[in-house]
Formats: C-alpha cells, sequence, structure tokens
C-alpha cells in the first residue's frame, strides 16, 4: 500500500511539501523501465546522467528531482513504478469491465451505465498514466503519488462537466447520458482511490493547492493590469 503524508505552506511564492511512501512492489532501481512491454519512460537513465538539467539530483538512492508543483523530492524509479503499477491496475479493470459488458442484457440499463461510467473514470487514469510516464521533455509531470491523484481526479471532472453539457461524443455514452454522468458523480473518488490504493481522506487536502493557484491568479492580475495601466499612461503622455 502507498501512504502519503503531504503538508503544503504558502508563503514568498513556494509550496513545500514532504513525501513518505511505502510501495506493495519491489523498487528495482533499475533506471529504463518499460511500460506494458511497449512504453519506454520519458527520463531515461541516459538522458539524466548527462547531467544537462540542473533540476536533476543524485543521491545513493537514484536520480530524483524536486517537483515543480510541490518542491518535494520524488526518485525518477519510484515515480515510474508508481506509474506503471497504476497502468496495469487500470488494464486488469478494463479486462473485467469489457467482461462484465460483453455478459450482460442490453435491458439492464443501470448495470450497463455503472460499468461504463467506471470504464470512463479508469480510460482517464490509464491514458494520463501513459501519457506521464513517456514524456520526457516536461519535468512537470514528475510528482508525487498523491499529487498525480489529485490531477486525475480534476481530469475526471472536468470530462463529466464536458459530458453534462454535451460537448464530448464518447462510445461509452448512450443516447441519454443521465445514468452514466450519475453514477461518475457517486463512485469516481471512491474508484480512483482504490486504483491509487491511496487512504479514504487522500484527497481532502486537494483545496491547498487550489488556493494557491487562486493566489497566483489573482497576484499576476494585478501585476497585468498594473502594466497595462502604465502603457496606457505611456501612450496618452506621447500624443
Amino acid at each position: 500500500m502507498i501512504y502519503l503524508l503531504i503538508s503544503v505552506t504558502a508563503g514568498e511564492g513556494s509550496a513545500k511539501g514532504t513525501l513518505f511512501a511505502q510501495s506493495n512492489y519491489e523498487s528495482e532501481k533499475e533506471g529504463d523501465y518499460m511500460l506494458d512491454n511497449k512504453f519506454k519512460c520519458g527520463f531515461c537513465n541516459e538522458q539524466l546522467e548527462s547531467g544537462a538539467e540542473p533540476k536533476v539530483h543524485k543521491d545513493s538512492n537514484g536520480y530524483y528531482i524536486n517537483t515543480l508543483s510541490e518542491n518535494v523530492k520524488v526518485y525518477f524509479d519510484d515515480y515510474y513504478q508508481f506509474l506503471s503499477k497504476v497502468y496495469e491496475r487500470c488494464q486488469e479493470e478494463m479486462d473485467d469491465i469489457e467482461a462484465k459488458m460483453s455478459g450482460t442484457p442490453k435491458n439492464h440499463v443501470e448495470t450497463l451505465s455503472y460499468l461504463r461510467a467506471r470504464k470512463i473514470i479508469i480510460q482517464i487514469t490509464q491514458k494520463t498514466a501513459r501519457s506521464f510516464y513517456t514524456d520526457g521533455t516536461n519535468f512537470g509531470v514528475i510528482m508525487t503519488p498523491w499529487c498525480f491523484g489529485t490531477v486525475i481526479l480534476e481530469k475526471v471532472e472536468i470530462y463529466r462537466e464536458r459530458l453534462a453539457r454535451g460537448d464530448v461524443d464518447d462510445s461509452n455514452i448512450p443516447e441519454f447520458a443521465y445514468y452514466v454522468i450519475r453514477y461518475m458523480d457517486e463512485i469516481y473518488k471512491r474508484v480512483l482511490l482504490d486504483i491509487f490504493d491511496f487512504p479514504t481522506d487522500a484527497f481532502k487536502m486537494r483545496w491547498q493547492y487550489s488556493e494557491l493557484l487562486k493566489r497566483y491568479s489573482k497576484v499576476l492580475s494585478n501585476i497585468t493590469t498594473s502594466l497595462n495601466s502604465v502603457l496606457t499612461m505611456i501612450k496618452n503622455y506621447g500624443t
């Protein structure tokens, strides 16, 4: 099981955190992993060993980075193993869902709606895990498991809103999407907690990042407004 303890403090434009993690899968510290025997990790050992990136550091446990979002030390090997485990769990879930859907009569609308809702959540999680695993250009995709979980949580919520507005043409959604969306609302947090093997209250601290983003957005907006005022004054002064 993965246990997470994150503490975030806002001040002087910085976020600080600590991560305590235990894993139920063995950490081999070998470096270059393959996801599903097809996808290579984005930041491979050769790239990390080049020393070209000042954000990357190394100690006795391997290469690590202080994450951009939380300023927490995360080892590349541990993170890729976490994503690999998430991907595998999603694949197991998908196989189970497909088997159950194929064996469910079409007139069992409630059951099929539940399975479709679960499938959408799992698909978003698996697709994001693969995308982050293979990305070798953006260090922003390297994060703590808890932060990754909140990213998926928000992706599911955003996708749910798009479905409700009819902005998405999804093959998982029948002509009447009400039941699928209702089940998404009911189960998405529980499904994600199970996939990530997180404790029940893992997502309760998400508000801290939302508050930080709101604060930085307000500061940026104030700066933009001030600059526009200065530019307007200069323009008027010259006429």
